[in-house]
């Protein structure tokens, strides 16, 4: 709260406000003026004429009639200004300092409102406007805010979870690179054999940190303003194709596979889409047990297309299902262990939602997860 101080862009809006009620005034008084200047001088009009050449006797003093009804008629007049100017003036200065008091409480939730946002940063997001009465336009407005600022606390948090989860994958393959290299050199006798070890384990971090990077580049990629190829895309064609990556790989693992893949239209970017389907078949294997099952599905329905990926593998509890999809996790299996950088999941969401559609997860009863994309079959005219 800041008490009763406005800030000043509220005394400008109070300014202008008690500028307008006072213009208002004045064109009401104008009309009311106008209105009594038109009576006194009908009923003065009104008044029976005496015929020409009648004297009156006026406070002892004999005067013609005409004069007499003359002067009356000024008078008249000139009382009405009189009267109607002081009114005049009194209604304008009165409405000025109403509307200047009153407004100064109307327009307190707004200098609240400001107050709070100038106080906020990205540090300091925690901060609320609160409930405010009575319950106006201007409660709605805070309420708005307070929801923006939930939103955006929201976001500011996951956006450092996402760098503090980069920072360590990517210093894990670095850390291992320099182990291996301050060993290897600390060693005189290290002979050929020695040093090609080192080499494959080098390799292998670098490769770790390549295809990290490589994963952050797509999804950062992903997350931007929007497709740039939208066109007819097969899902059946697009599961064909990203089930040869992975297609050795479940052999060794001896996976038992069944893919029910027909026809199922959709439209966006044929590669984004592969990249889809070849994270969920990459998941649905690494993340198996040995001697597993695995089904790929793709169905064709009026306005959209479904594509599901199930696979058996270690029990998921159903409550954490909707993190499976944030970046770097891997399902509470913690960090060591398991292949990948954890952003397959949140890569095919990212990917989804650019698409328009939507991707849900559930688990299989006796281990496993199933997953479901569904995309629009048609393309958003709104979009073209």
């Amino acid at each position: 709260m800041i008490g009763r101080r406005v800030l000043p862009a509220a005394r400008g809006l109070r300014g202008r406000i008690t500028l307008l009620a006072m213009c208002l005034a004045a064109g009401a008084s104008v009309v009311l003026l106008v209105l009594a200047w038109t009576l006194v001088r009908d009923s003065v009009a009104a008044v029976p004429q005496m015929p020409p050449g009648t004297l009156v006797e006026v406070r002892g003093v004999k005067v013609e009639a005409s004069a007499l009804a003359d002067h009356l008629r000024a008078e008249a007049r000139h009382r009405v200004l009189l009267a109607g100017g002081l009114a005049f003036g009194f209604v304008v200065l009165a409405a000025g300092v109403l509307a200047w008091t009153l407004t100064s409480r109307v327009l307190l939730p707004l200098a609240e409102i400001s107050g709070t946002a100038r106080r906020l940063s990205a540090e300091s997001l925690d901060e609320r406007i609160g409930e405010l009465h009575p319950r106006d336009e201007l409660a709605a407005l805070a309420e708005t805010i307070d929801d923006m600022l939930d939103r955006l606390a929201d976001a500011f948090d996951a956006q450092r979870r996402f760098v503090a989860n980069a920072s360590h994958e990517l210093r894990t393959p670095l850390t291992v690179i320099r182990t291996e290299l301050d060993v290897t050199l600390s060693d005189e006798h290290a002979d050929e054999a020695e040093l090609r070890r080192m080499a494959e384990v080098v390799r292998t971090a670098t490769w770790r940190a390549e295809q990290l990077v490589g994963a952050l580049l797509l999804l950062a990629r992903t997350d931007a303003a929007g497709l740039a190829v939208r066109e007819p895309v097969d899902l059946g064609s697009v599961v064909g194709s990203a089930w040869q990556a992975v297609e050795d790989e479940a052999a060794k693992r001896g996976l038992d596979v069944e893919l029910d893949v027909a026809p199922a239209p959709a439209v966006g970017d044929p590669a984004l889409l592969e990249r889809v389907a070849g994270n969920l078949l990459e998941n649905a294997v690494r993340h198996n047990v040995d001697d597993g099952w695995l089904t790929v599905r793709t169905e064709a329905f009026a306005t959209h297309s479904t594509l599901t990926v199930r696979s058996s593998g270690p029990v998921i509890d159903p409550a954490t299902t909707a993190q499976l999809f944030e970046p770097f996790h891997r399902g509470g299996a913690g960090r060591t262990g398991r292949s990948g950088a954890g952003l397959g999941l949140s890569i095919v969401r990212a990917a989804v939602d650019a698409h328009d559609g939507t991707v849900s997860a559930e688990p299989v009863d006796g281990g496993g997860l199933a997953v479901t994309v569904t995309l629009p079959s048609t393309p958003d005219v709104t979009q073209q």
